[in-house]
């Protein structure tokens, strides 16, 4: 098969080089409707949308900190406030490498009843996909999906689709998010991983 061109990204991310900086690492006070307003590509969402509690998790598809609380904190805040409709969970895409670019394109192509399954795939196999040639590995979880090597290499070099998701990273910045994975519960931010038990701590009394 042929390898990932990291040319390829880079011309695809190229028509963000010209976008205005959107506030990187802005410490000003949350502004929380810019916070909810969905970026140009559309929210990846879970659970109940008219919430009171909205949870926004800024995560990177490579970040091992953002595996582990895939695999340690995720199910059970799933079976405990997503499946319940409790809250509405929102996942957002922060790139901080061409396999991070990469991953994303290949999950936002895909149905949205897809995107998650996949990221879930991508968190737990992260050792091995990303061990070498990370190209070779996205690939071969994308055959999974149904991708053939056309349909890869197209989605690859999508410079409209590049530019969306590098937005999303942007506008992340523009609230403080400066590492993965960086959370928001109604606005309260909290960085680095996160145990359940904290959750329920920030979430449980949104929710009385």
């Amino acid at each position: 098969m042929n390898r990932l061109n990291r040319r390829d990204l880079l011309a695809a991310a190229a028509a963000v080089a010209t976008l205005p900086w959107l506030g990187r690492g802005a410490l000003a006070a949350i502004d929380l409707a810019a916070l909810n307003k969905p970026p140009e590509l559309g929210e990846m969402e879970l659970g109940n949308p008219k919430s009171k509690v909205t949870m926004i998790e800024y995560a990177s598809a490579t970040c091992p900190h953002c595996a582990v609380f895939d695999k340690e904190a995720f199910p059970q805040l799933k079976k405990e406030y997503i499946d319940t409709n409790k809250i509405r969970f929102v996942f957002r895409e922060y790139v901080r490498n061409d396999a991070d670019l990469a991953a994303f394109m290949i999950a936002r192509s895909l149905p949205k009843d897809a995107y998650f399954p996949l990221m879930d795939i991508y968190f737990t196999t992260q050792e091995t996909w990303t061990a070498g040639n990370w190209g070779d590995g996205l690939f071969n979880i994308a055959k999974q999906a149904g991708f053939t090597q056309e349909k890869f290499d197209a989605t690859i070099k999508d410079a409209e689709l590049a530019r969306k998701i590098l937005a999303i990273r942007d506008g992340g910045e523009s609230f403080g998010v400066q590492g993965t994975p960086t959370f928001f519960i109604n606005g309260d931010k909290l960085e680095g991983e996160q145990k359940i038990e904290t959750l329920r701590a920030k979430i449980d009394p949104l929710l009385a």
